[in-house]
C-alpha cells in the first residue's frame, strides 16, 4: 500500500513539474509585459536561464571596481547609453563567498577556544551575509547606474532602521497576539510589510526615482537593512541557535518582499512624479504586489496546526519559490521599460527555441 501511494505521489509531482517546466519560460513574461507602457504583444529580451553565467567566470579586479564607481554625475550613463541586455549579476556571489568564510571562521574560533568574544561577530556576520549579498545582486542589476554605493548604504542602514522604528509604531496601534494562528501572522505581514512599504516610498520620492530597477534596488536595500536588525534581535530572544536558521532563510524574505514592493511602487506612481497616498489605494499595478508580499510574509509565519517541521520547511520553499518568480517579473518588467523608453524594436529570445518577430 505504502508504495503504491509513494508510486502514485511520484507519478503526481512529474506531471506538476513537467506542466511548470513547459510554462514558466513563458508565464514571467505574459505577467510582465502587461506592466509596462509599451503595446502588450511586444516581445522582451529574456533569458532567464542564463542570468547566472558569469558567476561562475573568472573576473578581473578591473571589472569589480567598475560595478563601485557608479552613480555619480560623471558616471551615470545617458538612457541611450543604459544597456537593455540581459543582466548578469556575479560580483554577489564573491560578497557571500568573503562573508560565508568569516561566518564560519568565528564558529571555528567558538567551538575551538570557547570564547564568548566571537559571539557579537557571530550575531553580525551571520545576520548580515545573505541580505546583504541579495542587496549587491540589485545594486549590479540596476543598469540604470544612477545610485551610487554611498546612497544604497545609507538605504541599507538608515532605510533598515527606519523600517523597524515605523514597525514597532504600527504595532503599539495594532497589538499583535503570541499564539501562533493564522490571524496573528496576518498582523504581523500586514504591519511589517506596510512599514517597509512606507519607508520604501520615503526614500523613491526623495531620490526621485523612476524606474523599475531603482525601485527595486531601493526595496532590497530596505528590506536586507531590516532582515538584519531583525535577526541579530531574535539572538537575545530564542539564542544564537537563531543564527544558523534566520540567515539562510533570508534568501527568500525581507530582503526579496521589499524589493517586489520597491518595483510596484515604481509601476504604481507617475512618471516624474512622487508617490502619493491616493496612488497606495487606486493602482492595481502596486497595490496587488503589495498584497501578494502580505500573504507570502503571513504564510512564512503562519504554523499551521498539528502538522511538524515537514510542512513548515514546504512552506518556505513555496514562498522562496513564488517570491523569486516575482523578481523575475520585475527583472523582465524593468528590461522592458529600458527598451520602451529607448524606443528599441524588442527581439524576443528563448533558450529552448527562438521565435523570429517581424517588424509591422
Amino acid at each position: 500500500m505504502k508504495k503504491s501511494v509513494k508510486r502514485i505521489g511520484s507519478h503526481f509531482f512529474s506531471l506538476v513539474w513537467t506542466g511548470v517546466r513547459r510554462n514558466y519560460d513563458n508565464l514571467d513574461d505574459n505577467i510582465a509585459k502587461h506592466l509596462g507602457e509599451s503595446e502588450p504583444n511586444s516581445p522582451v529580451e529574456i533569458h532567464l536561464s542564463r542570468m547566472f553565467s558569469e558567476v561562475f567566470k573568472r573576473h578581473t579586479r578591473d571589472e569589480a571596481d567598475r560595478l563601485f564607481i557608479v552613480g555619480t554625475k560623471s558616471t551615470t550613463p545617458s538612457l541611450r547609453k543604459v544597456s537593455s541586455r540581459l543582466v548578469t549579476p556575479w560580483f554577489f556571489t564573491r560578497v557571500f563567498l568573503v562573508l560565508a568564510i568569516s561566518f564560519v571562521m568565528l564558529v571555528a574560533l567558538l567551538f575551538a577556544f570557547k570564547s564568548n568574544k566571537v559571539i557579537p561577530g557571530i550575531i553580525f556576520i551571520g545576520s548580515l551575509a545573505v541580505p546583504f549579498s541579495l542587496m549587491m545582486m540589485f545594486f549590479e542589476i540596476n543598469v540604470y547606474q544612477n545610485i551610487s554605493v554611498r546612497q544604497t548604504m545609507v538605504i541599507f542602514l538608515v532605510g533598515g532602521i527606519l523600517s523597524l522604528i515605523v514597525t514597532m509604531t504600527f504595532y503599539l496601534i495594532l497589538p499583535i497576539r503570541t499564539e501562533v494562528s493564522i490571524e496573528s501572522a496576518l498582523i504581523v505581514g500586514v504591519v511589517e510589510e506596510l512599514a517597509k512599504c512606507v519607508v520604501i516610498i520615503l526614500f523613491i520620492n526623495t531620490y526621485k526615482a523612476n524606474y523599475i530597477f531603482n525601485g527595486v534596488l531601493i526595496g532590497a536595500a530596505i528590506g536586507a537593512g531590516f532582515s538584519v536588525f531583525e535577526s541579530s534581535g531574535y539572538v537575545s530572544e530564542y539564542g544564537l541557535v537563531t543564527i544558523f536558521t534566520r540567515s539562510f532563510q533570508a534568501i527568500g524574505t525581507h530582503a526579496i518582499w521589499a524589493a517586489v514592493i520597491g518595483g510596484a511602487v515604481i509601476l504604481g506612481k507617475a512618471r516624474k512624479k512622487p508617490f502619493t497616498v491616493r496612488d497606495f489605494f487606486t493602482k492595481p499595478k502596486f497595490f496587488i504586489f503589495f498584497l501578494v508580499t502580505v500573504c507570502l510574509h503571513t504564510f512564512w509565519d503562519w504554523d499551521i496546526p498539528n502538522t511538524g517541521i515537514g510542512v513548515s520547511l514546504l512552506q518556505e520553499f513555496i514562498d522562496i519559490v513564488i517570491g523569486w518568480f516575482l523578481i523575475f517579473v520585475m527583472i523582465d518588467a524593468g528590461l522592458r521599460e529600458v527598451k520602451t523608453l529607448q524606443g528599441q524594436q524588442i527581439i524576443i529570445h528563448r533558450s529552448k527555441q527562438k521565435k523570429i518577430v517581424n517588424k509591422r
